[in-house]
């Protein structure tokens, strides 16, 4: 299945002719005009990679990294800025910002292809690496379930809770890591609130799992919820 794109720029004739090359090149390739409708198109979807122009109206390039950054769902997707803005300072501004490539317009489409390629390349050895440490490397599965988790919590006081069908002990670090995991934290977050290893933190989970009878961090939360076990 080829990777699927994100194209973000408000000018018409640019966006089509990128979207035309990338799609020539094998990618899939959705477009958007602006940041805002691309937020949207991002709640419903998740991009291997985002490309997006800097200076838009409203939301500008900078501002859309960050949503992105500060989004847990996003916070590891490469994104490449393509932009007029050419000066060693607006680049600077944008790796700052957390952006992973640069390219100033006009820019030479094989370059953008060849740049693309590297981004998702690295982007899924570093996937199979986390895997090998411990974290799910389903990253889209994760992200849903991190989405459904955090539905629950706006849904926390119109649960009742009943008390557990069956004895449950946790212990005080199974506990933290069920509290955290309610939180809607992944693994890797867990591991640094907890100056602990991901490869625990995958086992503690994988125990709270056994002890509740549950498959997924979602049905976790939600026993933990209805049982009045997180804290």
């Amino acid at each position: 299945m080829s990777a699927q794109l994100l194209l973000v720029d408000d000018e018409p004739g640019l966006r089509e002719a990128v979207k035309d090359y990338l799609q020539e090149s094998g990618f899939g390739v959705q477009v958007a005009s602006n940041a805002r409708e691309g937020w949207d198109w991002m709640q419903q979807n998740t991009p291997d990679l985002v490309i997006s122009d800097i200076m838009m109206p409203q939301v500008d390039g900078y501002q859309f990294l960050k949503q992105l950054r500060d989004d847990t769902r996003f916070k590891n997707l490469p994104v490449i800025f393509l932009t007029a803005k050419g000066m060693t300072g607006d680049r600077i501004q944008g790796y700052h910002a957390g952006v992973d490539a640069y390219l100033p317009k006009p820019f030479d489409p094989d370059e953008l292809v060849a740049i693309v390629e590297n981004l998702l390349a690295r982007r899924n050895s570093n996937t199979i690496t986390i895997g090998e440490e411990g974290e799910t490397p389903d990253i889209a599965e994760l992200a849903k379930q991190i989405a459904q988790i955090k539905s629950l919590l706006t849904q926390k006081n119109a649960i009742n809770q009943t008390p557990a069908p069956f004895t449950i002990d946790l212990t005080p670090r199974e506990q933290s890591v069920l509290n955290l995991v309610a939180e809607g934290l992944m693994n890797k977050e867990i591991a640094r609130r907890l100056d602990t290893s991901v490869r625990n933190v995958e086992k503690y989970v994988s125990r709270l799992f056994s002890k509740t009878g549950t498959n997924s961090r979602t049905e976790l939360v939600r026993f933990a919820l209805e049982h009045g076990l997180a804290k």
